[in-house]
């Protein structure tokens, strides 16, 4: 009988079986870091289209007329439609100034790019959590009807899409998911001990 990889003849002429060796499922192109690789992509390109959107008013969300490039606003639309939960007022006074929009902007763009090249995920994960939940408190899911008295229509009073892209961030930056299919492993080269940084 033939003695597989994994086992070892002692000298006693017993077998024995050594773990096999673990291989990191992120960074071996298996279908996990595959499939990990196609979330971070499309969550990435969520981001920076909503850039574009926004920037050139492509005509989806923002009309030609609201292009940022035009002299809209990216974010008076959004804030100043707030008519619920805690923050309403502070939203209000945030919609369209020019800090709001060009860090908006700016998070946009920066959180797109980074998780499409699989660079800089862990400061991806921290800043797009924090849009993500800005927009959900501006959302307010708790709520049942509006400052107005007309209904949400949340759909769920804790977890909801930006949540969802929330956790897609934070998971893709802890599973190092930028090193399939990315630039994750020649971004962690050139940050080297600033892990914090990758």
């Amino acid at each position: 009988m033939s003695i597989r990889p994994d086992e070892k003849k002692t000298t006693s002429g017993h077998r024995t079986t050594e773990p096999a060796p673990v291989t990191d499922f992120v960074t071996a192109p298996t279908i996990a870091g595959k499939s990990l690789a196609v979330l971070r992509i499309a969550t990435g390109f969520v981001f920076l289209w909503a850039f574009l959107d926004k920037l050139f008013g492509l005509g989806y969300a923002t009309p030609a007329k609201g292009a940022w490039i035009s002299g809209g606003s990216p974010t008076k639309g959004f804030l100043s439609s707030v008519h619920v939960g805690p923050f309403e007022s502070i939203f209000h006074a945030w919609a369209g100034t020019w800090w709001a929009n060009t860090l908006f902007m700016l998070g946009l763009a920066a959180i797109g790019i980074a998780v499409i090249a699989g660079i800089g995920l862990r400061l991806s994960a921290i800043a797009g959590s924090l849009m993500m939940l800005m927009m959900w408190a501006a959302e307010w899911p708790f709520a049942l009807s509006t400052s107005t008295g007309e209904p949400t229509h949340s759909t769920n009073p804790v977890i909801d899409y930006h949540i969802i892209y929330a956790l897609v961030l934070i998971v893709v930056a802890a599973a190092a998911a930028g090193n399939t299919w990315g630039l994750g492993r020649r971004w962690a080269a050139l940050v080297g001990d600033r892990k914090w940084l990758r």
